[in-house]
C-alpha cells in the first residue's frame, strides 16, 4: 500500500455496491480486511449517519443483512457530529442554495450524503462516492456529493480511484 497520508471519508454506496457486486467477500475477502486494517491506521473513516444508513438496528421490517453485520464488527471509525461538523454543514447550505437538494427529503434517500461532506470538510479529508457530479441542466436530480464537493473545494473521487490511490493490489487464486 501507498504511503500517503490521505484520509478518506467513505459513503455509504462505496461500501453497499461493493459489498453486493465486485469486491463481495466470497470473491474478495482480502478487500474487507483491508479495509479494516486501514480503519485501525486511521487512514480510512464514515460518518455516523453513513453507518445509519447500512446498519440494522430497531427496525423490525428491516432483515440485517451480512454487510451491517460486518460493519458492525469492523475496525472502521464512525465519525459522530460535533458542533463543528454541524457548523461545516451550515457552511455548505449557505454557500450554495442548491446544496439543500443534495438530500431527498421526499423519500428519504441520500440522508448521509451531506454529513460525508462536512466530516470531510472538518477533517481534511477526501470523499470517496460511487456518484458522478451532474453536469447536465434537466436532470431529476440537481445536486450530488461530488457536485458540493468541487463548490466546496472539497476532494472526492470514486471508489476505483481509491484503490488505485492506496496502492492496493489484488491477486486471483483458486
Amino acid at each position: 500500500m501507498s504511503s500517503t497520508a490521505h484520509i478518506y471519508c467513505l459513503d455509504a454506496n462505496v461500501l453497499i455496491q461493493a459489498w453486493q457486486k465486485y469486491y463481495a467477500p466470497e470473491i474478495c475477502p482480502d478487500y474487507w480486511e483491508i479495509l479494516n486494517e486501514l480503519g485501525k491506521q486511521g487512514r480510512i473513516f464514515i460518518a455516523e449517519e453513513v453507518k445509519n444508513e447500512i446498519v440494522v438496528t430497531d427496525d423490525k421490517e428491516k432483515k440485517e443483512d451480512d454487510l451491517s453485520k460486518w460493519l458492525k464488527r469492523s475496525s472502521i471509525p464512525v465519525h459522530k457530529p460535533t458542533e463543528n461538523i454541524i457548523k461545516c454543514w451550515q457552511n455548505i447550505i449557505q454557500a450554495n442554495p442548491l446544496h439543500k437538494l443534495l438530500v431527498d427529503n421526499v423519500k428519504g434517500r441520500s440522508l448521509a450524503d451531506p454529513w460525508v461532506i462536512s466530516h470531510a470538510l472538518d477533517k481534511k479529508a477526501t470523499v470517496v462516492t460511487k456518484e458522478s457530479p451532474i453536469i447536465s441542466l434537466n436532470a431529476k436530480k440537481p445536486v450530488t456529493i461530488p457536485n458540493v464537493c468541487d463548490n466546496m473545494g472539497v476532494r472526492w473521487i470514486d471508489d476505483f480511484a481509491f484503490v488505485k490511490e492506496i496502492g492496493l493490489k489484488f491477486s486471483c487464486r483458486l
